[in-house]
């Protein structure tokens, strides 16, 4: 069976079960690199869970798409946040997570051989699921802060594009794509015919007043906008895994068909809980994310608290503004792997990050910092370290 080949060998091994092999092998190690919170769900999740187990109904299959009360508050959630309404032309699909939400809607508009554009720095998953379908990620660099460059994707547009795909609160910058940029992306997808697959797992996770931006809610967009959502960010669900999309009413039976193949159907128990989380007193996201608490708590706190020590690496790298997720992209001024640069990190400095070649950027040496999992004292312990550790290893050669 050595000789056994298959289409996985195009697609790249996903970073953080190597990175966190590397984390093992150093104990000690502070990890600024999964991108995850390090609060729990709210109370009204786990309250849900004896309503779950009463029924014993739901230990059998359910709904393809999602159970109808899951699907209706959803519903009032799209309504009222992203101001996205659900009617006839549009419906809501219930997914393990929204890495799945993405492979649904690749595999529900492509065939071998299709195009997708990628703007880099991409989100890796992405342009896995794409390679897994067969298909070609056609990158285009975005711009020295990571905002989107629409004319550059208007013109990478060939007759095998089937979308363009934004991820806004972006995942690995944390920077916010401007309205007017995701409207003319929106816009150039009307023009030709494709999708926007618009990714807004970190949604609520918008800081300094800046508002997030749901390209579905855009006028005249929902035949060809594909909306991804996770509660696995904002709600403490890593592992619970439950997303959701939203997708024109025409791709809806071969969506279901995919996700009848791969998953039957979202599991229930998850699904209870993410019904009681949709119920969470409003105190639960301003405590935890707090992006719109005065002064900063939560996530925002840390988030702050990440920025003042990331100070004196100025000259030594450039960090890109970013107001949203919990993330920041460091180009590093060395002519240093990016990997190598994180396993040294790890092995010498016992802090760890994700490389940016993971994320497609492979010209020059970039990180990723997450900080979405720590506490205030070990987020500033974890940056010195890095500035410490960069300090050293770059300054050295």
């Amino acid at each position: 069976m050595d000789s056994l080949t298959s289409r996985m060998q195009a697609v790249q091994s996903p970073i953080i079960p190597v990175v966190g092999e590397l984390i093992q092998n150093s104990p000690g190690t502070i990890s600024l690199g999964q991108g995850v919170v390090s609060y729990n769900p709210p109370p009204e999740a786990i309250e849900r869970l004896p309503q779950f187990l009463a029924d014993s109904s739901n230990n059998l299959y359910k709904a393809v798409e999602g159970i109808p009360p899951l699907l209706a508050a959803l519903a009032i959630k799209l309504q009222t946040f992203n101001g996205i309404g659900i009617n006839q032309d549009n419906c809501i699909v219930v997914t393990a997570g929204s890495n799945m939400a993405f492979m649904n809607a690749i595999l529900a508009i492509t065939s071998p051989g299709d195009e997708i554009i990628l703007n880099t720095p991409y989100y890796f998953n992405h342009e896995m699921a794409i390679a897994m379908a067969g298909c070609r990620a056609v990158l285009v660099a975005t711009d020295t802060n990571y905002q989107l460059r629409p004319e550059a994707i208007a013109q990478a547009i060939t007759a095998k594009t089937r979308a363009i795909v934004t991820i806004s609160p972006n995942n690995p910058t944390g920077v916010i794509y401007t309205q007017a940029a995701l409207q003319q992306v929106n816009q150039i997808c009307g023009i030709h015919g494709i999708y926007h697959i618009s990714d807004e797992a970190y949604e609520y996770f918008t800081y300094n007043g800046v508002k997030h931006i749901s390209p579905g809610a855009f006028s005249g967009s929902r035949d060809y906008t594909i909306s991804l959502y996770s509660l696995s960010k904002a709600y403490g669900f890593a592992s619970w895994r439950i997303g959701y999309m939203v997708i024109p009413q025409h791709l809806f039976v071969a969506v279901k068909k995919i996700q009848d193949t791969i998953l039957i159907c979202p599991p229930v128990v998850s699904q209870y809980a993410a019904l009681g989380a949709l119920q969470a007193k409003p105190e639960y996201l301003q405590e935890n994310v707090g992006a719109l608490a005065q002064p900063a708590v939560g996530i925002a706190q840390v988030r702050e608290i990440v920025i003042d020590a990331l100070k004196p690496l100025e000259g030594l790298c450039s960090i890109a503004p970013a107001n949203g997720a919990f993330y920041f992209f460091l180009k590093v001024y060395t002519q240093m792997d990016a990997f190598e640069l994180v396993k040294r990190l790890i092995k010498e400095h016992q802090v760890a990050v994700i490389p940016g070649t993971t994320f497609g950027m492979k010209d020059g040496c970039y990180l990723r910092v997450a900080y979405g999992a720590l506490q205030k004292d070990t987020a500033k312990k974890g940056i010195e370290r890095l500035v410490q550790g960069l300090q050293r290893i770059v300054s050295n050669g």
